[in-house]
């Protein structure tokens, strides 16, 4: 088997004035490096929490989220560098160009190839000719096209994506998705998605469905008969 994250027994629950809330309860995961997976589900599921969780950025009520190399077991904070992120809205630092937006995360790393590696990245994303545009230059889907460089650039295994296309019209989510599969796929990189989006959902290689607390795995029809 592949390295792979795994999500063991996961609860997450939250206070609420007098009350507290359960999003779910006692959930199982693996996620394997090089494959892709979707969670779709109702708002207020707790997509976005399980996403946080499994990527390391919140810690569970319960349970516990580690990564597996061959029969070794260790935290995630072993691979924090390692792991990409990509939110809905695009945190891109407004006063940096799109180029060295996407080479900071190697600056930070002290990469003395990052502008060419940037470079690199923004031609796979087709952003080649505006790497020297700021993000207030650039269209919506333009973006989170250097987002994806940015998250894909020094090389991670696994990248977490939450509602990518969720801010974009139909035709730049569709760009968008193009990218970000195919970026993956050819960094062998684990794609984790959350989103609403069924056409988003359909091109990873597996789907599952949070909802009243249980994950479960979709089967393509059944996301076909929700868009319905």
């Amino acid at each position: 088997m592949k390295n792979y994250i795994e999500l063991k027994n996961l609860s997450q629950s939250f206070a609420a004035s007098d009350e507290t809330i359960t999003l779910f309860k006692a959930l199982n995961m693996t996620i394997q490096q090089g494959t892709s997976y979707a969670i779709t589900g109702p708002s207020g599921a707790g997509k976005s929490s399980l996403l946080m969780l499994a990527s390391g950025l919140e810690n569970p009520s319960c349970g516990e989220v580690n990564y597996v190399e061959g029969n070794k077991r260790f935290s995630l904070d072993a691979i924090r560098d390692q792991i990409g992120f990509i939110f809905q809205q695009f945190h891109l630092l407004p006063e940096l160009t799109a180029l060295n937006n996407v080479a900071l995360p190697l600056k930070l790393r002290g990469d003395k190839q990052a502008i060419t590696k940037a470079a690199h990245w923004l031609e796979k994303v087709g952003l080649g000719h505006r790497k020297n545009h700021k993000p207030s230059q650039l269209s919506g889907g333009e973006q989170q096209r250097v987002a994806i460089a940015r998250a894909l650039v020094f090389g991670p295994k696994f990248i977490f994506a939450d509602e990518p296309t969720g801010n974009l019209d139909p035709k730049s989510a569709q760009e968008v998705a193009r990218h970000l599969i195919n970026c993956c796929k050819e960094n062998n990189a684990s794609l984790i998605i959350v989103t609403h989006s069924n056409e988003l959902a359909q091109h990873a290689e597996h789907v599952y469905q949070l909802a009243n607390g249980k994950l479960s795995q979709a089967l393509p029809f059944e996301l076909e008969a929700e868009a319905c």
